[in-house]
């Protein structure tokens, strides 16, 4: 199936890549302001920036390591760019990302000829009719959508005994910096695309843990938004009360000019009432000396099911680092999360059944319900449940509505909680912001078993709905590792500005060797 999506193209973008590009040109880990410094000056176009791109999606996607994290190719990719390079050439850029190539989640909706289809068999021929705002928003500021990006099935919320980055449409992605290691999920997909340069950067999406964790175990950035910051309209959901995209990139520059390009108010995403006015330029102010006179206060217990003596001591060189860079550090701060947990999982069953059968309606889906989406898999098992079943799914849709009193109480005590705990934390220490280890280094892929997660720190900022931002920190045995920045609501300049100076202090990020 995959293949069926994306071969039809290359001949044309070989062609194009050997003749535009010169064959010659490389455009691995260049950034965004570089490209357009290349554009603006006339050495560079938008279809050769794209062809180069494609390119590699054959050499190391299809081909060679097989990282498997492009489910389908954009057919119209090179007639985009090339009407991109003639409005620069005729009226200038029209946005921040004037020509970019990105690639965006396969459970977002683009109003093209590609699919959306959170990676399931069951919605392989879904074609929208409109773009998610947050599409919108992105071809307004000039990105060209190369792809769709692969992920764990229905965002990971199907089985507990999933595997990261698989799914029934797309097979299993693999971590470029070890292929036999999962490159965690649920943006799998989106964070391999942008670690192994086959896209300048990516749009994913989180519940808990589903951009910053593929984005700390991939060696990039990943910014989990306040929810509400940017519109969930057009995404095929999990809870509305944790939903988020999310912008991914090789930098903490690129990322921020993705979410300056993604955010704003939507009158179809009630959440998105509460996003700010006017949308901030999230890379303003980006300085090495933005930690001086900061208070971070390190998260070091409950973070996981375990821990790592070396990731402990990556945390440790990270915390050295941001004392050196100026930061006053406040070690140790306890949150306590105790029944967090046990409440999201109640509010995730009630919440994915209503807002699934909600976006099934709204998008003319071929499934309109829970339970034809489960009677599809148990009918389809070899293809659709080879390795892992559906019981997250089974179970959601015996819920009830969102009127019920088990799904109010548990709501509320998720929010309490968590969000009484970071702000309390962040108001006794007087902190700037939070930081813990994103994730562990990377388990090895296991179809007979399932992921093994033993160390996360995602679940503070999702179950709050507050934003988290992870940036390379370290390697452990050469698997990256991610340092979270978490803060209250809306804090997105403040922890960007944190994450740019740690970044630019520490200069940790180092592509994979393919």
């Amino acid at each position: 199936m995959r293949q069926v999506f994306l071969l039809s193209l290359f001949v044309v973008h070989a062609f194009l890549f050997a003749g535009c590009a010169g064959g010659e040109a490389d455009f691995e880990e260049t950034d965004i302001a570089t490209l357009h410094d290349r554009m603006q000056r006339g050495e560079l176009s938008s279809e050769a920036l794209v062809a180069w791109h494609l390119e590699r999606i054959r050499q190391l996607d299809m081909n060679g390591p097989e990282l498997n994290s492009i489910v389908e190719v954009n057919p119209d990719a090179t007639a985009i760019a090339r009407a991109l390079d003639a409005e620069w050439r005729n009226s200038g850029p029209r946005g921040p990302l004037h020509g970019i190539p990105i690639v965006v989640k396969a459970n977002i909706d683009t109003a093209d000829r590609m699919k959306t289809t959170a990676g399931s068999l069951a919605l392989a021929e879904h074609r929208p009719a409109e773009d998610a705002f947050l599409i919108s928003r992105l071809r307004d500021a000039g990105a060209v959508v190369i792809g769709k990006a692969n992920l764990s099935e229905w965002a990971n919320y199907r089985s507990s005994r999933s595997s990261s980055g698989w799914s029934s449409l797309g097979g299993q992605t693999r971590n470029p910096y070890d292929t036999r290691r999962n490159p965690c999920g649920s943006s799998s997909g989106s964070a391999v695309a942008v670690a192994a340069n086959l896209s300048v950067a990516a749009v994913g999406t989180e519940t808990d843990g589903s951009v910053v964790c593929p984005a700390g175990a991939n060696g990039i950035v990943g910014i989990k938004p306040t929810v509400g910051l940017i519109s969930r309209s057009g995404i095929i959901p999990i809870a509305h009360s944790q939903d988020t995209a999310g912008p991914m990139a090789r930098s903490v520059r690129d990322a921020a000019i993705l979410l300056t390009a993604m955010t704003g108010k939507d009158p179809e995403d009630p959440a998105s009432a509460v996003s700010p006015a006017a949308v901030p330029d999230y890379t303003a102010n980006l300085a090495a000396d933005g930690l001086q006179d900061r208070r971070i206060g390190v998260i070091r217990s409950h973070y996981g099911a375990g821990s790592h003596p070396d990731v402990e001591a990556v945390l440790d060189a990270a915390i050295e680092a941001l004392q050196q860079a100026g930061a006053t550090i406040v070690d140790d701060v306890d949150i306590d999360m105790s029944g967090a947990f046990r409440a999201e999982h109640e509010v995730l069953a009630y919440e994915f059944k209503a807002g699934v059968e909600a976006y099934l309606e709204q998008s003319d889906a071929p499934l309109r319900s829970l339970a034809e989406i489960i009677a599809f898999n148990q009918a389809n098992p070899e293809a659709v449940m080879p390795i892992f079943g559906q019981e997250l799914m089974l179970a959601a849709n015996e819920k009830g509505p969102l009127t019920d009193p088990a799904y109010l109480e548990a709501l509320a005590s998720a929010r309490r909680i968590t969000r009484t705990g970071i702000d309390s934390a962040l108001e006794e220490h007087r902190l700037d912001a939070l930081i813990a280890p994103t994730n562990g280094p990377a388990w090895l892929t296991d179809h007979v078993n399932g992921d093994n997660f033993r160390i996360s720190s995602s679940s503070y900022a999702a179950i709050s709905g507050y934003p988290n931002i992870t940036v390379p920190a370290g390697f452990v045995s050469g698997l990256p590792i991610g340092l979270s920045f978490i803060g209250a609501a809306f804090t997105e300049k403040r922890l960007i500005e944190l994450a740019y100076a740690f970044e630019q202090a520490t200069g940790v990020r180092r592509p994979p060797e393919l």
